[in-house]
C-alpha cells in the first residue's frame, strides 16, 4: 500500500536504486527569501518565455489544446503497446506510462482552471480537463485493454512472481475497471462512459456555484449594516458567511442571505447525486457510497455511519455544555436576543476564547511573520527527515502571477526531491480556500531516472506591507503547516508507480499527514525554533503557546460536532435512492439530530458544501484522518517532536492498510 511510505519515510532511505539528483548553486535560504517582495526580473527583451511550470506549450492558452493532443497520441500509442506485450511486470509499466501521460496534462488543466488569474487560460484548461476526462473514462470501459490486465491478474504463478508494491498497482487498475462496468455489456459500458462525462460536468456547475456571491436590494438591509457589504448600485453583494463579524444583525443577514436557495444551484445537486445513483446502480452497487468507499480504510458505509454516530455519542454531552457556554456568552453581551442560531458559534466561541485566554491575534501576528514560519519548517524537516527547503529563482513565464514562489527539496544523501510552487497571497479571482495540488506525481522512469513529483499550495495570506513581512494569525500559521504536510506527503512518497505516488492514497488515509502537522504547529518546543518577533527577535513566550493551546480545547466539541453533521449529511446524499426528502428537508432534519442548533427556513447550506464534489461519500475522511494522526502523534512524537525514527509510525498505518 502506498501510505506506508508516504507517512513519514526513514533518513537515508527515500529511493533504493534511485540515482541521487545534483543540488544547484542558485538556491537561496527559504526564510530570507519569503519575508521580501520577490525580485522583478532584469528587463530582457529577447530571451523567450518559457511555459507554465516549464511545459513549453503553455506559454500561451492554446498550448492547452496542443498538450492535450500530444497526450491523447501517446495514450493511443501505449494502449497499443498495452494489449500486444505479453503478460508481466512490463504490463503494469505500460499501464502506468498511460496514467502519467493522462495526469501530467489533467492535473495541470485542474489547477490552472482556477487558479491562474486569465480567463483564457482558465478556459483553455477547462476544456482540456473535460477532453482527459472523457478519455479516461473510455479507457476505463476500453476490453481490450482490461483483457490485457486481466491476463497478468489470472495467472496466479506470474503474480506470485511480482513484487508486493507491483502487484497491489496491478489490482488497483483492475479495480478501476470494476467500478467503471468492464463486465457490463457494449451498450451499458457506453451508458456508463456517459454518466461519467455528465457527472464532470454537473460536478465543475456546481462547484463553481458554491462559490458565487448572491445579491439583494440596499433597502431591504437595514440602513446601518449596509457598510458591512460590498456595493453594486441599488443592491448589495454578500460574498461569505462573514463568521467573524462582531454584529449579530450583520452575520444574521449574510447567513440568511448567501445560503438563500438558488434554482441552478439546487437542480445541478439534485442531478449530481441521481446521475453518481444511476452509475454505481449500473456497474453493480446498491449505492454510490458504496461504490466510493471500495478500497477505503473504512471499506463501507456502514462502517462509516458507526464511526459517525459512535464520534457523536461520545460528543454530545461536551457539545451540549459547548452550546450552553456560547449562549450565556450571547446573553452577556446581547440579552435582548439570546437564543443561539446556526450563525453564532464561531464568533461566541472566539469570544470566549479570546477572554479566557487573551489570544487576540495582534499579539501573536509578530512572532509569526511568513519568512519566520518557513524557516520553521525548515527546521521541523531537516530534524525530522534530513530535508532542506530552498528558494529557486522561476525561468520567465513558469508562474501565473508574479509573487508566486519556487522552493527545491533536497534530502541530505539524496538530492532533489521535487519543487514545490507557492502560491500564498491573495489577488482578484483567486478562490478563497487554502489546498494542496498535486501537478506531477513522483515515478521511477525506465531509463532509471526518478520523475520528480512537483506540487501547488494555495493559500490567501495578506501581503506585505511597506513597514513589516506578511504577519500570520495563529490560525494562518497552523494552515500553512497542514498544506505543507500535503506537499511532504508528496515529496516523500517516492514510490516506483505515479498511479500510487503521495497523495494518491485512500482518501481517507489522506490527510493524517496534514493534520499530523498541526500538532507540530501547536507544540511549544517546535514553536520555540522559529516564532520570533519581526523587529525585536523576541522569542515568543511560552505562556502565550500554552494559552493558544489550552484555547483550542474550547468548544472543540461543538467544532467536532459539526463536522459528524457534515459527514453524515454527506452519506444520507450519496446513500438509498431516490431520496425520500428533498434536499433541503434532509439538511433540516440531519442537522437538527446531529449538531443540535435549529434550522433557518428559506436557506440550503448544502448548495455551499463545495466537498460533496472532491469528496462525494467520503468527507468523513477528516475525522478519520484526524483520529489516525492524533494515534500517531501519541505513540511516536508527543515524548520528543524531533523523533526521527519513523518505523513505529510506518507499523501503525500498516495496520490500516485495506486488506
Amino acid at each position: 500500500m502506498r501510505s506506508a511510505q508516504a507517512c513519514l519515510t526513514a533518513r537515508g532511505s527515500l529511493g533504493a536504486g534511485i540515482q541521487a539528483r545534483r543540488v544547484s548553486t542558485s538556491w537561496s535560504p527559504v526564510g530570507a527569501a519569503f519575508n521580501v517582495k520577490p525580485q522583478g526580473r532584469r528587463l530582457d527583451l529577447f530571451s523567450e518565455r518559457g511555459g507554465l511550470f516549464g511545459v513549453p506549450e503553455l506559454n500561451a492558452p492554446e498550448g492547452f489544446y496542443i498538450a492535450q493532443e500530444e497526450a491523447l497520441r501517446k495514450t493511443e500509442l501505449l494502449v497499443e503497446r498495452a494489449c500486444s506485450t505479453p503478460p508481466g511486470p512490463q504490463t503494469v509499466l505500460i499501464f502506468d506510462e498511460l496514467s502519467d501521460a493522462l495526469c501530467r496534462v489533467a492535473d495541470l488543466a485542474d489547477f490552472v482552471k482556477i487558479a491562474h488569474p486569465e480567463p483564457a487560460f482558465r478556459e483553455a484548461a477547462e476544456e482540456t480537463c473535460r477532453s482527459i476526462g472523457t478519455m479516461v473514462e473510455k479507457l476505463n470501459t476500453n476490453v481490450e485493454l482490461y483483457q490485457s490486465l486481466q491476463k497478468l491478474l489470472s495467472d496466479k504463478k506470474l503474480m506470485d512472481s511480482l513484487d508486493v508494491e507491483t502487484r497491489r498497482v496491478a489490482e488497483l487498475f483492475m479495480f478501476d475497471f470494476e467500478i467503471s462496468g468492464i463486465h457490463l455489456d457494449e451498450e451499458k459500458r457506453k451508458r456508463a462512459v456517459d454518466l461519467n462525462v455528465k457527472i464532470l460536468d454537473l460536478s465543475s456547475k456546481f462547484l463553481m456555484g458554491t462559490n458565487f456571491p448572491n445579491k439583494i436590494e440596499k433597502h431591504l438591509l437595514p440602513d446601518h449594516i449596509c457598510h458591512n457589504f460590498v456595493r453594486d448600485g441599488d443592491h448589495v453583494v454578500v460574498d461569505g458567511l462573514h463568521a467573524e463579524a462582531p454584529n449579530d444583525l450583520v452575520r444574521e443577514a449574510a447567513y440568511r442571505i448567501f445560503l438563500y436557495p438558488n434554482a441552478s444551484q439546487l437542480k445541478y445537486l439534485e442531478e449530481l447525486l441521481s446521475n453518481r445513483d444511476l452509475l454505481a446502480k449500473l456497474v453493480g452497487y446498491s449505492t454510490f457510497s458504496h461504490r466510493a468507499l471500495q478500497g477505503t480504510i473504512a471499506q463501507k458505509p456502514e462502517t462509516v455511519m458507526q464511526f459517525l454516530e459512535k464520534l457523536s455519542d461520545k460528543l454530545c454531552e461536551r457539545t451540549i455544555k459547548d452550546f450552553e457556554m456560547m449562549r450565556q456568552m450571547k446573553m452577556k453581551l446581547n440579552p435582548q436576543n439570546s437564543e443561539l442560531m446556526p450563525w453564532d458559534p464561531p464568533y461566541y466561541s472566539g469570544v470566549i476564547r479570546a477572554e479566557r485566554y487573551n489570544i487576540e491575534p495582534s499579539l501573536y501576528c509578530p512572532f509569526f511573520s511568513l519568512g519566520a514560519c518557513m524557516e520553521g519548517l525548515n527546521i521541523l524537516f531537516n530534524k525530522l527527515l534530513g530535508i532542506s527547503l530552498y528558494a529557486e529563482q522561476p525561468a520567465k513565464g513558469e508562474v501565473w502571477c508574479e509573487d508566486v514562489r519556487k522552493l527545491a527539496v533536497v534530502h541530505e544523501s539524496e538530492g532533489l526531491l521535487g519543487y514545490i510552487y507557492c502560491d500564498f497571497f491573495q489577488r482578484a479571482d483567486k478562490p478563497y480556500q487554502d489546498c494542496h495540488f498535486t501537478i506531477r506525481g513522483g515515478r521511477l522512469k525506465e531509463d532509471g531516472d526518478y520523475q520528480l513529483p512537483v506540487v501547488v499550495l494555495m493559500l490567501n495570506l495578506p501581503h506585505s506591507s511597506r513597514n513589516s513581512p506578511t504577519l500570520l494569525t495563529p490560525g494562518m500559521m497552523e494552515n500553512l503547516f497542514h498544506e505543507m504536510g500535503h506537499a511532504m506527503h508528496s515529496m516523500l512518497g517516492r514510490t516506483r508507480y505515479q498511479h500510487v505516488t503521495g497523495t494518491r492514497c485512500p482518501t481517507d488515509f489522506a490527510e493524517v499527514p496534514s493534520i499530523l502537522m498541526e500538532y507540530f504547529s501547536n507544540d511549544y518546543r517546535v514553536v520555540n525554533q522559529f516564532a520570533r518577533h519581526y523587529q525585536t527577535g523576541q522569542p515568543l513566550p511560552k505562556n502565550m503557546v500554552s494559552r493558544l493551546c489550552d484555547s483550542k480545547k474550547v468548544c472543540a466539541a461543538a467544532d467536532m460536532q459539526l463536522q459528524v453533521f457534515y459527514a453524515t449529511l454527506d452519506q444520507i446524499y450519496h446513500g438509498k435512492h431516490p431520496l425520500r426528502k428533498p434536499t433541503t428537508d434532509i439538511l433540516k432534519e440531519t442537522q437538527e439530530k446531529f449538531y443540535g442548533l435549529p434550522y433557518v427556513p428559506n436557506t440550503a447550506w448544502q448548495l455551499r458544501f463545495s466537498h460533496l464534489v472532491g469528496y462525494g461519500a467520503k468527507y468523513y475522511s477528516y475525522l478519520m484522518s484526524r483520529a489516525v494522526a492524533s494515534m500517531v502523534w501519541k505513540e511516536c512524537f508527543l515524548q520528543d517532536p524531533f523523533n526521527s525514527n519513523p518505523y513505529h509510525t510506518i507499523s501503525i498505518v500498516n495496520h490500516l492498510e485495506p486488506r
